[in-house]
Order: structure tokens, then C-alpha cells, then sequence
């Protein structure tokens, strides 16, 4: 098994923002995307931006799978999609806290309050432009991936540092947090806990 090359919390090249890409159709793009995928792969992960590889250009590579949503979720599967210089609109005013991990931060989930409601413009590898809105788990696993692209983590959003914990300390499904359907959705009233 070979070992993952994701940049890890403590490296500076991680706190650089990311340039825009010249031509989303060049082979070098769909070579990150390839590498991408391969990390994702090999870490069991659904989502990465290109600086957490020390490539700062503005790509995302996200994907969920059906197993990773909780039953009775109305949350559809998504394929591995790539999001191209995006651009990020946040929809509304319902913004909740979340539990969420980061591949940069092993072992970790912090509760970062984040939007319900997203609008995100990004290119593909065609070059075609894509207008896509977001809720529930995608909006923020999204914010979390475009944060990357800014050079944050979720520590720089979390409020308080005691919402930080070892994932073996939270209520965990086959090694992942336990959503309510609804938290999922972003269909509950409140806040995801």
C-alpha cells in the first residue's frame, strides 16, 4: 500500500491561497484530478483541494458515495466531480454547526459553523461553466474544500477550541459521525450537534 502524500496541519504551504487555473482543459489538470482521485482512493476520503497536495491552483475533487449517507436521507450520491475555479455564494441566512474532519488533520473533527445553503460557479475540464446550488452535508463539505483554496483549515473557523476532539471521543458510525437524516439534509431545525 503506498503512503498518502496530503499535507498535513503545521505546513505552511497550506496557509497559501490558491491561483486560478489559465485552461481547465489541460492535461496537467486532468493529471491533478488523476492524482486526486488516487489520494481520495487511497484514504477513503470524499473530498480534496489541490493545495493539500502543494498544488495551489483552484481544484476540487469531491464525490459521495451511497454508503456514506445515513439511511433516510433524501441526500442523492454524487460521482467524483471536479470543480474548476470556483466561486462560492452562501444562500441565506441558516448557518449551523457541523462536525467535520479534514484529511490535512488526522484523527481530528471539530465543530465549524457553517451554511445550509450554497451557490457554487466553477468550470469543468471541458471548459464548460457549471452553476450548481448545495445543501446540507454537500454545502458544507464544499465551504470546507473552498476554504482550502483560501489557505484555511477548520480550526481558523471554529468559535471556541473546546469544540475540537479526538474521533474516538465522538458518537461514531463505522468510523465516521453519526448524521441524522435530517442534519444530513439540512432539513433540522437547529443546529447539527
Amino acid at each position: 500500500m503506498s503512503q498518502s502524500s496530503i499535507l498535513k496541519l503545521g505546513n505552511e504551504k497550506l496557509l497559501r491561497p490558491s491561483v486560478p487555473v489559465a485552461d481547465p482543459t489541460a492535461p496537467d489538470i486532468k493529471a491533478l484530478l488523476a492524482r486526486m482521485q488516487h489520494e481520495l482512493d487511497l484514504v477513503g476520503g470524499i473530498g480534496l483541494a489541490a493545495p493539500q497536495l502543494d498544488d495551489h491552483r483552484r481544484v476540487i475533487l469531491f464525490c459521495l458515495p451511497a454508503h456514506r449517507i445515513p439511511a433516510g436521507a433524501r441526500t442523492q450520491p454524487e460521482p467524483p466531480t471536479a470543480v474548476i475555479n470556483p466561486v462560492l455564494e452562501l444562500l441565506g441566512e441558516d448557518a449551523r454547526p457541523i462536525w467535520e474532519r479534514c484529511l490535512s488533520l488526522p484523527g481530528l473533527y471539530g465543530r465549524v459553523k457553517r451554511h445550509n445553503h450554497i451557490r457554487l460557479t466553477f468550470q469543468t475540464t471541458e471548459g464548460k461553466t457549471v452553476v450548481r446550488e448545495f445543501r446540507g452535508y454537500l454545502a458544507m463539505l464544499l465551504q470546507h474544500e473552498y476554504d482550502h483554496l483560501e489557505g484555511l483549515l477548520y480550526p481558523m473557523r471554529m468559535e471556541k477550541l473546546s469544540d475540537l476532539a479526538y474521533a474516538s471521543e465522538l458518537p461514531l458510525v463505522n468510523g465516521l459521525f453519526a448524521y441524522s437524516p435530517e442534519e444530513f439534509d439540512g432539513t433540522a431545525p437547529g443546529a447539527a450537534a
